[in-house]
């Protein structure tokens, strides 16, 4: 499984919202959103929109509207989202619980390859459907608050500033940004907790 544009956007977008409700901001403008995470506004309002027909987010219409999660964040599994926007998660379709495809292995029930894929299928649904969008968000906002990376979306939008008044951009550099093998999420929430 490889995570496609479509979806770690979608994604990103999410866990944004996600902060945004947790900073006390009801709505954030898509434009708000694109320029937060460098996104392509055309393709993120595209995202926005399959991820409204889900109806994982909700939407207000006007000058102040903008998007927000339609639910809380705890339930939403990352693993809903994937499937909705990359599809199955299987490696291949013999394997796929929600799009099962009959593969060209003369017997498929003792085929070793079906076996190690269903493995891997089964631990990569295990670690996206046990945690939710909160736990995601919950990680990255103690994470910047530690780093000392000013929240985003915790500040007015952009439409209600001061004329003049600049947005502050808390960036962190590409090498410091790369995770260690123990800053996976599950090590964040669990601490020194071993598999």
């Amino acid at each position: 499984m490889k995570l496609s544009k479509k979806g770690e956007y979608a994604l990103r977008a999410l866990i944004d919202l996600g902060i945004a409700a947790q900073v006390g901001r009801a709505l954030v403008q898509v434009t708000e959103l694109a320029e937060s995470e460098q996104l392509p506004i055309k393709f993120l309002e595209q995202i926005l929109q399959v991820l409204k027909d889900a109806g994982l987010v909700a939407s207000q219409r006007g000058k102040f509207g903008g998007y927000r999660l339609a639910r809380p964040a705890g339930k939403i599994a990352i693993g809903q989202v994937v499937r909705l926007i990359d599809g199955p998660l299987a490696p291949i379709g013999c394997v796929s619980q929600t799009a099962y495809e009959k593969c060209s292995c003369p017997d498929e029930t003792h085929c070793g390859l079906r076996m190690l894929m269903l493995d891997v299928r089964n631990a990569i649904a295990g670690i996206l459907d046990r945690h939710s969008l909160a736990d995601v968000v919950e990680v990255t906002l103690r994470k910047m608050r530690r780093d000392g990376v000013p929240l985003p979306f915790a500040q007015p939008s952009r439409n209600l500033r001061r004329p003049g008044e600049r947005r502050r951009q808390g960036r962190v550099s590409p090498a410091s940004a790369r995770l260690q093998p123990v800053e996976g999420l599950i090590n964040n929430l669990l601490g020194d907790y071993a598999i």
